[in-house]
């Protein structure tokens, strides 16, 4: 199995998960995903790209980020391979 460098769905960086990746149903690690995106097989989040944009800049910015590092993290996210075809 590959090990992706960020997550697919959000773009964090893969060595920042606490988890070490999300979890497939089977309980198996999915290196594509984080383990805040993907739980149990099935994505924590069900929305739209830019709503999940969204839910990411707020997150980031309760977490200490500037509003501006927040939107530069997360304008990439609809080239990332979850999105990418949506």
């Amino acid at each position: 199995m590959s090990t992706n460098k960020n997550c697919q769905s959000c773009g964090m960086p893969m060595k920042q998960d606490p988890q070490g990746g999300g979890r497939n149903a089977d309980g198996s690690v999915n290196a594509l995903y984080c383990s805040y995106c993907y739980q149990n097989g099935e994505f924590t989040f069900n929305g739209t790209v830019t709503e999940f944009q969204e839910f990411c800049r707020q997150k980031m910015v309760e977490g200490g980020h500037s509003k501006f590092m927040s939107w530069l993290f997360t304008r990439g996210m609809k080239r990332l391979l979850r999105w990418k075809n949506k």
